[in-house]
């Protein structure tokens, strides 16, 4: 899920990237055999599939420059979890058609430390103009591995037009947001919708709003020195939330089959007042083209505290780019991701899809703040976001917070048992 991308962020959120990638046990260090950057000509470009057609628009900007070294789209499937099994087995089996790779940020650890992708030279790409946390994203043992593309900072957004009619404001806490929804149960047209939706099937995104969930609780799933802590007061308290949500109505049950997708279109379609999602959704729910219900009638906020935390806590999402150790022409790849991040080409790529920009001045850049009015707002977000637990077995890390919090949901173990299992599973992992 890429889910996967700006001023600086949280001291705390840089912190625990630096920290969380350092401290993981294994292995060693990635492998140090000189690379060619000399090396030129055509490339491909391996990315999550993009609906609105503007990686293609991008690449033939560039191809249309570079006749020799042209950059081909390789399309991975939707899901961050089948993305990541993918790209795993192109590294695995030396795959040279994978040049550069766009990659979750919670993945450099895992690549990097494995010799999968390439260290880079900082020096072209200006990374002191981008945000900082999601630099610190693309590093490994304090070296760069991967450039920031997009940075992603989660959003509330909600029904406006419904909100205004019950004479109510933009939430800060998910106690609020249960008192908006049964004030807006009794107007006409709150009849048939729902109160919340999120990403609660079985995958990556599940991790993310379980996350958001405990640091929104006041907890924290890895502290500072990459020990888990899920067996503690505000983790539990956090999934008795999701747990109590679904089984008091306030997330529809049919939300536990749900992805970013999936729950873009309840609200879209007018089947949510409230609905934590990323920054992309708010292009498509603003489209005046009747592919959207709720055009014009909504908004977003920063997302809110639950019971025992003072604020609500995005978990920090991103895409990278990164270079195949086994891929052929890695100059052209490195002048190719140096075009990628531009600002230019991020700027056009945040007002024509409305994902969240690497570079901190597209926040306050007329053109963008002119069309995505939302771009303050992301930016409060990113500015107290935090990682995902940054580990070099990030993926077996992940699978286990899924397994049992899923579970919990379901209703097939408790979440005191949930997370009792769940420790004893992420301190293993962590020797």
């Amino acid at each position: 899920m890429k889910s996967c991308a700006r001023v600086a962020l949280a001291g705390a959120a840089v912190l625990l990237l630096t920290t969380g990638a350092c401290s993981s046990k294994s292995p060693a260090s990635p492998t140090t055999a000189p690379v060619d950057f000399n090396e030129r000509g055509p490339i491909n470009l391996v990315a999550v599939k993009d609906s609105t057609g503007q990686t293609q628009k991008e690449l033939d900007t560039w191809n249309a420059t570079h006749p020799n070294e042209k950059a081909t789209l390789i399309q991975l499937p939707d899901s961050s979890d089948q993305q990541r099994n993918v790209i795993l087995q192109a590294f695995q089996t030396k795959n040279a058609d994978y040049t550069v790779i766009s990659t979750d940020i919670i993945w450099t650890a895992e690549f990097a430390a494995n010799g999968w992708i390439t260290e880079l030279d900082p020096a072209p790409f200006q990374l002191e103009a981008m945000v900082p946390a999601a630099v610190e994203g693309g590093k490994y043992r304090d070296k760069l591995y991967a450039v920031p593309e997009i940075s992603q900072g989660a959003l509330l957004y909600f029904r406006k037009d419904l909100l205004d009619a019950v004479g109510a404001q933009p939430p800060t806490t998910m106690d609020e947001v249960k008192q908006i929804c049964a004030k807006v149960k009794t107007l006409p047209q709150g009849a048939g919708v729902d109160c919340y939706g999120g990403q609660f099937n079985k995958y990556e995104g599940l991790t993310v709003n379980f996350a958001e969930a405990v640091g929104g609780s006041g907890g924290q799933i890895v502290d500072a020195a990459g020990r888990p802590t899920v067996n503690t007061p505000q983790a539990n308290q956090a999934l008795l939330w999701m747990v109590g949500a679904f089984n008091d109505g306030t997330i529809p049950r049919q939300a536990v089959t749900w992805t970013e997708d999936e729950s873009r279109q309840a609200f879209q379609n007018g089947k949510l007042v409230f609905l934590r999602n990323w920054p992309h959704v708010y292009a498509r729910a603003a489209k005046t083209d009747g592919s959207s219900q709720v055009a014009g009638r909504f908004d977003v906020t920063t997302l809110p505290a639950l019971p025992g935390g003072r604020t609500g806590v995005s978990s920090l999402g991103g895409a990278n780019l990164a270079v195949s150790r086994f891929a052929r022409n890695k100059g052209t790849a490195v002048d190719f991701i140096k075009y990628m991040t531009s600002t230019e080409t991020m700027r056009e790529r945040t007002v024509a899809t409305s994902v969240a920009p690497a570079r901190t001045a597209i926040y306050t850049d007329p053109a963008a703040t002119s069309q995505l009015t939302y771009l303050p707002t992301l930016l409060e977000s990113l500015q107290t976001a935090r990682p995902r637990p940054v580990v070099v077995k990030y993926g077996d890390f992940t699978v286990a917070i899924q397994d049992q919090v899923y579970a919990s949901l379901q209703g097939q173990k408790k979440p005191d048992q949930a997370l009792t299992e769940l420790q004893a599973r992420l301190d293993a992992l962590a020797k």
